[in-house]
């Protein structure tokens, strides 16, 4: 899944100059770009190739994780991937109706660990792009205690979540989490020991139909004036 030998990952390590940057800002220029240029959206599945992700144009916390660790390998940063399952109720709002139903109570999540400036950080908030969080923030008020779950979010912070990496832990949906399988050296062994297990029926209906819906939703959140 980590592909970052491909044409498109290398050709987009190229083009940005990321290679000239140093340590903390090379991660620092792929995570703002993984946050920002990569859509909060919702992919055909967990285990696609990096390059995929990249062609998709969006992701979530699996799919956006993928490709944050390629573009890191391809820049010689040490990454590693941490396993966990979070309550759905964070997906509430994204997922509707009968998609959101019929949905399992726990869904399969991840975020990336890298070693940058001297240590290990745990990398979450790339999940949601900007503009989709600053549609929800317009949209929604936090709770009294300034806390928001919902939406493809579950912070304490919700005006101002620890988004922004600078050497640094960033987190959106941390406080969804419910398990924890631990840390893994690629998706691959990941998601061989773990990962969302569906019935092929409703494996369809998510690609085919349930998906889209939920898509369609982020983007009209998005488009929110």
């Amino acid at each position: 899944m980590l592909d970052y030998s491909s044409k498109p990952i290398q050709s987009l390590v190229e083009n940005r100059g990321w290679k000239a940057l140093k340590g903390e800002e090379r991660t620092k220029a792929v995570y703002n770009f993984v946050k920002d240029e990569i859509l909060f959206g919702y992919n055909v599945d967990d285990n696609i190739k990096a390059s995929r992700v990249l062609k998709d144009g969006y992701g979530q916390c699996n799919a956006k994780g993928t490709l944050f660790m390629a573009l890191l390998r391809a820049l010689g940063i040490p990454c590693r991937i941490h396993g966990f399952m979070i309550d759905k109720i964070l997906q509430k709002g994204a997922m509707t109706g009968i998609v959101y139903k019929s949905a399992p109570k726990e869904i399969f999540h991840s975020y990336v660990e890298a070693y940058v400036c001297g240590n290990w950080y745990n990398i979450e908030g790339f999940i949601l792009d900007k503009k989709y969080l600053s549609a929800l923030q317009k949209k929604f008020k936090p709770h009294a205690d300034g806390s928001f779950i919902g939406y493809g979010v579950a912070t304490k912070n919700f005006l101002n979540p620890p988004i922004e990496f600078d050497c640094c832990d960033t987190y959106i949906q941390k406080e969804g989490i419910v398990r924890d399988f631990g840390v893994y050296d690629d998706p691959d062994s990941l998601l061989t020991k773990h990962g969302q297990t569906m019935k092929i029926l409703k494996k369809c209906v998510y690609r085919l139909i349930g998906r889209h819906l939920m898509n369609d939703n982020v983007n009209k959140i998005r488009k929110t004036k």
